[in-house]
């Protein structure tokens, strides 16, 4: 009897072990690795959550016998997870009724905000998202002069502990706006305004830097203790401003604080002072391509050619689909078509990826581990018949995050298939 329970103990370890195995590799596909290279025959083996190996399969004798799986992509594009820079995805169901929005909360100042926590796993904006290849996203708050702090989440996961990919990666203030003075009261008013904005910003930023200089503090502010990271390099500082003068201001204020990590977004009329974001060494994220600018006088394809011109500069930026609060979370699922605009104005297929990819993921520092099909990273990538930045061909096959496969099915896909059926559509 003895033996018996050896055997059965011993069948149970070896299925055990088995089950627990998960490796497989991919082959002739064209790895578009994010980082600028491309492999037009490729050979891609994850090891469960990890690519162990990105390179040609060319002059490469496969051993089949050490993967659960070899895929054949027959000349499919594979590419990273495209990532969801500053957006508001799983932060709002109902956007009209106000139980189900957690965008912004109630006050001026608030650093200590976690959009962390309000994320949204259920959301049924999310897996029309995942359809086009986003599988990544930095969930970021609104309203107020300092939002609050972003988090990077996974968009599968039961809930946000399980979706949590960076825990409050930085800190959002929506920068005050210059006014042009003139003689008008309203104009004056206005620039008081500007001028009282600044005092309350920096007043803060003098109280929150002495604060954290002090040490351990007797009674903790939780104003102050979120901004601990930002004065310590653990976060970044992501700073919303679009004007010229404000973008110059903003730079100063980052030198004038020391902000080891800061961050400029929207920059509309960045090509304005372009020479002095590059002498900043601050990367940026431009805030959605397909916008008009805010000048009547500007070119009205301004904002197309901006990511062409700070690619030439040599500035580090990313793309994000930022908008109109109500449309922004469905309408981010168009990211990869706003880098493939940005094509059409100057940039390269690979300098357009970079920016929904790895320059996101440098950014926002995770660049270590997401952005790019490199050895030792997280296998989240996803499959495409044709090329992902052009709505005609990019059609997504399947997709993984951390080497798993995702549900790339939604309430869209369902209805297209069954009134595709209903009409004998082929």
């Amino acid at each position: 009897m003895k033996k018996i329970y050896t055997l059965i103990l011993i069948a149970l370890c070896t299925i055990s072990v088995a089950q627990k195995k998960n490796k497989f590799a991919m082959i002739n596909g064209i790895a578009h690795v994010g980082n600028g290279t491309v492999i037009p025959s490729c050979l891609i083996v994850v090891d469960k959550d990890k690519f162990e190996m990105v390179g040609s399969i060319i002059g490469v004798r496969m051993n089949n016998s050490g993967y659960d799986t070899v895929i054949d992509l027959g000349g499919k594009h594979i590419y990273p997870a495209l990532i969801n820079a500053n957006n508001v995805l799983g932060l709002h169901d109902a956007f009209n009724v106000r139980a189900t929005r957690d965008i912004n909360d109630v006050g001026y100042i608030n650093p200590h905000i976690r959009t962390l926590i309000a994320y949204n796993t259920d959301n049924k904006i999310v897996p029309t998202i995942k359809t086009n290849g986003i599988l990544y996203t930095q969930v970021t708050p609104r309203g107020g002069m300092i939002c609050g702090q972003s988090s990077i989440m996974a968009l599968e996961g039961w809930n946000w502990e399980d979706a949590e990919f960076k825990a409050d990666d930085g800190i959002h203030i929506n920068f005050p706006q210059y006014v042009t003075r003139s003689d008008d009261d309203k104009d004056d008013k206005a620039l008081k305004n500007y001028n009282d904005q600044l005092t309350i910003l920096n007043t803060f930023m003098k109280d929150a830097a002495a604060y954290c200089a002090s040490g351990k503090a007797e009674e903790k502010n939780l104003r102050f203790e979120a901004m601990r990271g930002v004065f310590s390099g653990d976060k970044r500082l992501y700073i919303h401003t679009d004007k010229a003068k404000d973008i110059l201001m903003a730079i100063n204020f980052c030198k004038t604080y020391a902000i080891r990590y800061p961050v400029l977004i929207g920059v509309k009329e960045a090509a304005k002072v372009l020479k002095d974001i590059k002498a900043s060494n601050i990367p940026v994220m431009v805030v959605r391509v397909h916008d008009l600018p805010d000048k009547a006088d500007d070119d009205i394809d301004a904002v197309y050619k901006l990511p062409a011109m700070l690619q030439k500069e040599g500035i580090l930026f990313c793309l994000s689909s930022e908008g109109d609060t109500e449309m922004e979370a469905m309408n981010c699922r168009n990211l990869p078509f706003l880098a493939g605009s940005a094509v059409a104005y100057g940039l390269t297929k690979e300098e357009a990826l970079m920016s929904i990819t790895f320059s996101t993921a440098k950014i926002m520092g995770i660049d270590k581990k997401i952005g790019s099909l490199e050895d030792n990273k997280t296998a989240s990538f996803v499959i495409s018949e044709g090329d992902i930045l052009d709505m005609k061909t990019s059609i997504i096959t399947s997709a993984y995050i951390a080497g798993k496969p995702v549900n790339l099915k939604n309430q869209q896909t369902e209805l297209y298939l069954k009134y595709k059926v209903k009409y004998g559509i082929k």
